[in-house]
């Protein structure tokens, strides 16, 4: 139990420090007969930093009361 306390509080900082990350996909716009027209759109994810708080003192709590396994 003390392994995964110490792995969620790890995560937990990682979701603290980087709340959201960004991806790109191509997006066919037209397509006729040879002609292909494709665009980039941008997706953005996100979350609280809250949620990384959250998860480090559910780690802490793990860490400190787990038993040894």
């Amino acid at each position: 139990m003390k392994n995964a306390g110490i792995l969620l509080l790890i995560v937990g900082l990682a979701f603290t420090l980087f709340t959201g990350f960004n991806f790109i996909t191509k997006k066919k716009v037209v397509d006729i007969g040879e002609l292909e027209i494709s665009a980039n759109q941008n997706h953005f994810v996100s979350w609280s930093p809250i949620l990384g708080i959250a998860m480090m003192a559910a780690g802490a709590g793990l860490y400190l009361y787990g038993r040894k396994s």
